[in-house]
C-alpha cells in the first residue's frame, strides 16, 4: 500500500480509545494476473479472510449489495457493537469483491456508498467513519453535522 494509506488509517486508528481500537489484518490476495481465475482467486482470499477472523465475532462484509448508513446510525450501529462486548470483523475484499462464502458468514452486509472506491482508500475511509462514529457517540467536537 502506499505510504499515505497507512499514514490515513493510523492517524483515525490513533485517536480510537482502546475499547473500540481497531486492528488490520491483512491477508494475501488471491493471484491476479493474465491467465488467472477471477473465481479462484476470489475463493482463496475469502478462504483466508474466513479463517482470519477472531473466534465468536460478529462479522460485517462490505459490499455493494449492503445496506448503507448515515453517520447517526453508523453511531446507533457502533454503540450496539460495543455494548455487544465481542470482538467485530470488518471484512473487505479485493477488486473483484467478497467470495460468496465470506458474504453468507456475514451477519450483516454494509455498503460505504453506491459509488466504488479504490481498495486502499476503503481502509482509510472506514477507519474516518468508525473514529467520526465514536466521536458522535462520545459528545467529541470532530462531528459537526
Amino acid at each position: 500500500m502506499p505510504g499515505w494509506v497507512a499514514t490515513g488509517y493510523e492517524e483515525y486508528a490513533k485517536r480510537l480509545p482502546a475499547e473500540c481500537a481497531l486492528r488490520l489484518v491483512e491477508v494475501e490476495p488471491g493471484h491476479r494476473g493474465k491467465g488467472a481465475s477471477v473465481d479462484l482467486a476470489r475463493r482463496e482470499e475469502g478462504a483466508r479472510l474466513l479463517a482470519a477472523l477472531p473466534k465468536g465475532a460478529q462479522v460485517i462484509a462490505l459490499d455493494e449489495r449492503g445496506r448503507t448508513w448515515s453517520t447517526a446510525e453508523l453511531s446507533r450501529e457502533l454503540a450496539g457493537w460495543l455494548a455487544e462486548g465481542r470482538d467485530l470483523a470488518l471484512l473487505v475484499g479485493g477488486p473483484e469483491g467478497l467470495d460468496p462464502a465470506c458474504r453468507q458468514r456475514a451477519d450483516r452486509l454494509w455498503s460505504l456508498s453506491p459509488l466504488t472506491f479504490p481498495h486502499p482508500l476503503v481502509r482509510v475511509i472506514l477507519a474516518e467513519q468508525i473514529y467520526r462514529a465514536w466521536s458522535l457517540l462520545s459528545g467529541h467536537p470532530y462531528h459537526r453535522a
